[in-house]
């Protein structure tokens, strides 16, 4: 048996010694060290000698299959280090070619927009607040005199999360949320997404908004005339003309629509403006009282939903 053993690592390393691939590498290993190899068949019949060889054999079959594993490793490894060297020279840098060039990114047009929005309103002394997406019913709706059975809870499809969580149909719960926690005067505008049940040529589910309110003494509808006028004039031209109509909005009165002139005919009449002559771009109003008597309110009273942010 010993003599066996000795054979066969001299056959093996021999193989080795002239094998020339790596292929031929591990047909060689297949044949003497698988488990179904010669190798293999050799240690079975360790249990068929006398007890006393049976350690000295199988200590010797055992160094002599870890010394032909070892060769066969090492020999691997230097034929995969020989193969990458020869691809990395067939595949050498020219270093007198020019360099890639990376595109560079842009800003979606609507974070521009919503940043010059921004910038306009800072120069006229207003500040940004936001609020959470995920808001509650009473933030998006109630405490914007629309209670559950208001018919202006049909005028947008809501996304429920739950009875009382909703994803926002508007920017609006955050001026109840400013008003909640700042004293007047308030300047502020809250910029952010909003989310309604509406997806056709000209809706998508989610799109940007705008919330502007003022909360002072002696303020008049004259002053919201005049901000949207010299914030429309900023966004567009200072010749654009604009008009602002009688509307409904139920946490304003009176409310209004603003419309500008077609920015595509010039106020002539085409297809974008449906022969108008005028584009509805936003609605405004002066705060309802109702909404204010909810900011005011909850001092006064003991609902947990306003006692628990304190």
């Amino acid at each position: 048996m010993k003599d066996a053993l000795k054979k066969l690592e001299e056959s093996v390393l021999n193989e080795l010694t002239s094998a020339k691939g790596k292929e031929k590498i591990l047909e060689i290993k297949t044949k003497y060290l698988g488990r179904k190899g010669e190798l293999a068949l050799l240690i079975r019949d360790v249990s068929k000698l006398p007890p006393e060889e049976r350690p000295i054999i199988g200590d010797l079959a055992n160094k002599i299959k870890t010394n032909l594993e070892q060769r066969v490793e090492l020999l691997l490894s230097k034929m995969f280090d020989e193969e990458k060297s020869a691809k990395l020279m067939q595949e050498g840098v020219d270093v007198s070619l020019p360099g890639r060039h990376l595109p560079l990114g842009h800003y979606h047009p609507i974070t521009q927009i919503m940043d010059e929005i921004k910038e306009i309103f800072l120069e006229m002394g207003f500040t940004i607040a936001e609020g959470p997406e995920i808001e509650t019913d009473y933030y998006n709706f109630e405490a914007l005199n629309i209670p559950k059975d208001h018919p202006a809870r049909d005028m947008q499809d809501t996304f429920y999360v739950s009875n009382d969580l909703l994803l926002r149909t508007h920017t609006s719960p955050v001026q109840i949320r400013v008003m909640e926690k700042l004293k007047p005067p308030l300047r502020v505008i809250a910029p952010g997404t909003v989310y309604r049940k509406d997806s056709d040529i000209t809706h998508t589910p989610m799109f940007h908004q705008v919330e502007g309110f003022m909360v002072d003494e002696g303020i008049t509808f004259g002053d919201l005339k005049g901000v949207l006028t010299v914030f429309l004039h900023k966004i567009f031209s200072k010749d654009l003309n604009l008009r602002f109509r009688p509307s409904f909005f139920p946490f304003t009165e009176p409310s209004a629509e603003v419309d500008i002139q077609c920015v595509m005919c010039k106020g002539k009449g085409c297809r974008v403006c449906k022969m108008s002559g005028w584009l509805e771009i936003l609605g405004a109003g002066m705060i309802h009282p109702n909404v204010f008597k909810a900011v005011i309110r909850l001092f006064f009273e003991n609902d947990v939903r306003f006692l628990r942010q304190f």
